[in-house]
């Protein structure tokens, strides 16, 4: 069943992801996945594009990963043989989880704008609660083959205040941290 819903005269349709309902508001070829708005409506959507499943499946691993911290459940989205290009993560996909385990229970992951191009998706989020005087603003780069993340590139920044900013605004979002890396 497909519904399409006009709201601020942008397309909206919305999914089911297994982590609850998931708002996708498209703006020309990108999509943002607003999650904390999705979470109020229930009208289901099926997409079939690649790109679409593949932009679900990684704000499921993600959220089942950093957020769950469901280490059983992230098996099935990251693959065995996954390969790791961060600067900041051990290789493989243990070297990703050992990371995660070894990290604050207040660690948590915020996604953002999400693009996808075949079987490339690009996620821009936050990491928070790692433990660290700041946050991280990340642009994951991963690469999905049958279903599974196999490959994963990341550019990472800390996040800075207002005071901090140049531009004047967030890095992330609407708000600023504050310096002790929460959101004020």
């Amino acid at each position: 069943m497909e519904t399409t819903l006009k709201k601020n005269a942008a397309p909206v349709a919305v999914l089911s992801t297994g982590i609850g309902i998931l708002l996708i508001a498209s703006f020309g070829s990108l999509t943002h996945l607003d999650l904390a708005n999705a979470q109020q409506n229930k009208t289901l959507v099926q997409n079939n594009s690649i790109e679409e499943k593949n932009k679900v499946l990684v704000l499921k691993a993600f959220d089942t990963l950093f957020n769950k911290r469901d280490y059983v459940a992230a098996e099935r989205y990251w693959s065995p043989n996954y390969i790791q290009h961060s600067a900041h993560i051990a290789p493989s996909r243990e070297g990703l989880f050992n990371l995660v385990k070894s990290s604050p229970p207040t660690l948590k992951y915020e996604p953002g704008t999400i693009v996808a191009d075949g079987d490339f998706v690009i996620v821009h989020g936050r990491f928070s609660g790692r433990g660290q005087p700041v946050n991280w603003i990340a642009a994951d780069i991963l690469r999905i083959e049958d279903g599974l993340l196999v490959e994963h590139w990341d550019v990472i920044q800390d996040e800075v205040t207002q005071e901090q900013s140049k531009s004047g605004m967030p890095m992330f979002g609407d708000k600023f941290p504050n310096t002790l890396g929460s959101i004020k």
